[in-house]
């Protein structure tokens, strides 16, 4: 492990770094996939919104 020597005798110890890499852009059927996710969210939150409004006005 990489130890640096600091002042006052101190040890530090630094994790090992990976190495850099380029991110590819996503493909058709990933971002269909992203497409689908999202709908699906919103449909989830939507849902949720008007189970706690109903929830809330019954009296």
């Amino acid at each position: 492990m990489p130890y640096t020597t600091e002042e006052g005798g101190r040890l530090n110890n630094f994790a090992k770094e990976t190495k850099p890499y380029l991110a590819e852009p996503p493909t058709k059927e990933e971002q269909r996939n992203f497409v689908l996710y999202g709908i699906a969210a919103a449909v989830l939150v939507s849902g949720l919104i008007f189970v706690a409004y109903s929830a809330s006005s019954v009296g």
